[in-house]
């Protein structure tokens, strides 16, 4: 009677000071380092089972001081090791090991991995849930003494650490669906959201397209968005590729890899993945950190993607603005030379030409600017059905063109070019301008792609050419030579 009033006092004491503290996770390492003093073991611990990996993981560990911690070390220990453990417990008996030189033949693989951790004896007592058992507390090298009366003092501190478990696991859940109803108000800017674990892949939906819905099928939809799922890698991998175009596909699938994604993160607030999606157009996919363990190690993780369709247009807008001579809708003249030095820079050969119009300050002079401009207009318009789609064809300024023409290099299919380029600019009709045909002069150099270039040399040599153009009459042309 004495001894269950003592252990009853202690346990008082180390209610006490638990509740000092203040989340659940606290309150019971202070429980445990309590009684870890009060025994004069060298360890307690307590481990929690998973029935689906049929393991058991170290959740809370005390040592004294000097042993060696084996928490990190002792996760989801498979429970065949331990099984004598689990069978004893079924027979509503704890575990008392006094020498674990005793069980050496007949529970080989549990002397084993006690040896490990240097145990010499030990005393272990199941964590019991509504007549389950679902994991259980030990201590390591006890005191030699009343091994009874431990059990028995183990057992009535198992009750109560139930209960401080089941404090942790409401704490736990009410926090994240705190979190999960935030993250619905941050979800309303994307069309979809995902909270991720990332080290056990399990995952809540916390927002979803009607359309994803429809893709994933009815089976998927009957299960309800915020229950949790398992292997976010194989559900996200099937949508991107039943919704991801072919030729983004495998960029996507490395984006979405979640083994890669603490090391990605690394320093950054997101990370994020443009692609096109065959249901919504252009959308960004964005993996958000969460939160972190004391050791830095990354836990969750939000992924969010939203539709970028119309962001893209005004994107794609803004640069054909900044690269186009609005006028003629050819190349300007900064974005066409920074695409031939591109060109120059990978030693790619081919023909480099300039174009300007006849007289084309007399047309202004007689008809006006405004006839002016359909001339330049027209001419645009010709060199771009003459030229290839891989040909950079730009506006100079004023009545003055360039092409750049890559792999064209042989005189005679220059020719058969500059031949084809005339007649069309001979069928320009300005209504203004009646009987009034246009004419061009043109100079051309060759670039052989061996010797390094550049734009300027280029530009100089057709410039010579079409200077020796000019002094010809109607639509001419001059190829620069060695003799200019």
């Amino acid at each position: 009677m004495k001894t269950i009033i003592k252990y009853e006092l202690v346990i008082n004491e180390a209610l006490r000071s638990a509740l000092n503290y203040h989340t659940p996770d606290e309150q019971i390492n202070e429980f445990i380092r309590f009684f870890g003093r009060h025994i004069g073991s060298d360890r307690i611990y307590i481990f929690e089972d998973c029935k689906e990996r049929h393991g058991t993981d170290n959740t809370y560990e005390w040592c004294a001081e000097g042993v060696i911690p084996e928490i990190d070390r002792l996760q989801n220990v498979d429970m065949d090791v331990i099984k004598w453990w689990y069978d004893t417990f079924s027979k509503g008996e704890s575990i008392s090991i006094t020498d674990i030189e005793d069980i050496k033949e007949e529970h080989r693989a549990s002397y084993d991995m006690l040896k490990a951790q240097n145990v010499r004896n030990v005393v272990v007592c199941p964590l019991r849930y509504k007549d389950e058992i679902s994991g259980f507390f030990g201590v390591d090298n006890p005191p030699k003494s009343d091994y009874r009366g431990l059990t028995t003092f183990l057992d009535m501190i198992g009750t109560l650490l139930i209960s401080f478990l089941k404090l942790r696991n409401s704490f736990i859940k009410s926090n994240k669906e705190a979190k999960l109803s935030s993250y619905s108000s941050l979800s309303k800017i994307y069309t979809s959201m995902y909270w991720v674990d990332v080290q056990t892949k399990r995952y809540h939906i916390v927002k979803m397209t009607d359309q994803v819905l429809e893709c994933l099928g009815k089976d998927f939809k009957k299960m309800g968005e915020y229950k949790v799922r398992d292997d976010f890698c194989g559900y996200i991998n099937d949508i991107a590729e039943k919704t991801c175009i072919e030729s983004q596909l495998q960029e996507s699938l490395e984006f979405l890899d979640i083994s890669t994604m603490e090391e990605r993160l690394l320093g950054e607030n997101s990370i994020t993945h443009e692609f096109i999606d065959k249901i919504s157009g252009w959308c960004r996919s964005r993996f958000i950190p969460v939160d972190y363990d004391e050791n830095g190690r990354l836990l969750h993780v939000l992924f969010c993607i939203e539709c970028i369709e119309e962001e893209k247009k005004r994107e794609n807008r803004l640069i054909y603005l900044a690269r186009t001579d609005l006028m003629t809708g050819l190349y300007n003249r900064g974005s066409g030379e920074k695409r031939i030095i591109e060109l120059l820079k990978e030693k790619t050969g081919g023909l480099f030409c300039l174009i300007d119009c006849d007289k084309f300050k007399s047309i202004n002079d007689t008809y006006g600017h405004s006839v002016g401009d359909k001339v330049i207009i027209a001419v645009a318009e010709k060199l771009r059905k003459t030229c290839r789609d891989s040909d950079v064809v730009l506006r100079l300024g004023g009545d003055e063109f360039a092409i750049f023409m890559p792999k064209m290099l042989e005189r005679t299919v220059a020719e058969k070019f500059f031949e084809r380029l005339f007649e069309n600019i001979r069928q320009i009709d300005v209504i203004e301008m009646p009987g009034k045909s246009i004419e061009i002069s043109l100079g051309a150099c060759f670039y052989n792609g061996y010797e390094e270039t550049s734009f300027e040399q280029l530009y100089r040599k057709a410039d010579g050419a079409m200077y020796q153009s000019k002094k010809q009459k109607g639509y001419s042309v001059v190829i620069y030579g060695e003799g200019m």
